[in-house]
């Protein structure tokens, strides 16, 4: 079966890449969660990926740590999620969207129930930023029998044997760091050794390999296609861009710092998001 990455990656004119923002759900609300995913589409993107709030996220910098506290304040749920993702969904039938959550979860709620549910709800894959692939085999089966694609981080400067394996087992898309660390720091992205990933991964018959970790600029993007990866992956910039615009953590009730400040601050926020997406996805056309 032809998935929606799969098919994305062969419409996609010759020398251009794939621009996929981060949204967490539920941050600021699971309301405004839709309006972000309807300004990043607007602006151009190639395909979602959607984040499920989680109180350890060990893969994820201060930025986005901070969106997934305020995505628990606003009562996000696992199964309030995957009513959010299902409207997404049926907003866009054909946009290909990838789920990142953490893997305690289908660890709980049992693989095959989780990967049915999020499959119900309209997922095309699943990132779980913290399942090494050396312990994926369960996981990957239950997410083929569901329907689902499985992807795995391809980290810097990993074995032949591990890139190997990550290719094994990954289907959509790999998720190739650009640099060790978490997420949103001040360490900017970087392609050294991209390239030689991307060649080994593509040696062993992989998925197109989208890179992630610190891309906030056109320049970023530009330099990860030029450097071999079929794409960019945006977390923490957008995030930044919501949380500015929220009511401030030192304000007089910090339940409130899950909101915009007011209907303006939400429009500006929405038109922020979808202006920088127009410039990120400018990036992956050539010149």
């Amino acid at each position: 079966m032809t998935t929606r990455f799969a098919t994305l990656f062969d419409r996609l004119p010759e020398g251009e890449g794939a621009y996929v923002p981060f949204i967490m759900l539920g941050d600021p609300s699971l309301e405004d969660s839709v309006a972000i995913a309807r300004a990043a589409v607007a602006g151009g993107a190639d395909a979602l990926e959607i984040g499920v709030p989680y109180s350890d996220p060990v893969a994820d910098g201060p930025a986005i740590q901070d969106s997934h506290v305020r995505g628990l304040e606003a009562g996000t749920t696992f199964e309030r999620a995957m009513e959010t993702l299902s409207r997404m969904r049926e907003e866009f039938p054909e946009l290909p969207i990838s789920m990142l959550i953490y893997a305690n979860l289908p660890f709980a709620l049992g693989l095959e129930r989780f990967y049915r549910l999020v499959a119900e709800a309209g997922a095309d894959a699943v990132l779980l930023p913290d399942l090494p692939v050396r312990e994926s085999a369960p996981f990957t089966k239950a997410a083929e029998a569901a329907g689902v694609d499985p992807v795995f981080i391809a980290p810097p400067r990993a074995s032949a044997e591990t890139l190997a394996a990550i290719a094994g087992a990954s289907r959509g898309y790999v998720y190739a760091i650009s640099r060790d660390g978490v997420t949103g720091t001040e360490r900017a992205s970087e392609t050294t050794g991209l390239d030689r990933t991307v060649g080994e991964l593509r040696e062993h018959g992989s998925a197109p390999a989208l890179l992630g970790f610190g891309i906030s600029t056109p320049e970023q993007v530009r330099a990860a296609i030029d450097a071999g990866a079929a794409g960019a992956i945006t977390g923490s910039a957008i995030t930044k861009l919501i949380a500015a615009h929220l009511v401030p953590r030192d304000g007089e009730d910090e339940r409130d710092a899950h909101r915009f400040r007011d209907d303006a601050a939400r429009t500006e926020a929405l038109g922020e998001v979808e202006a920088f997406v127009v410039g990120m996805k400018a990036a992956t056309r050539p010149e």
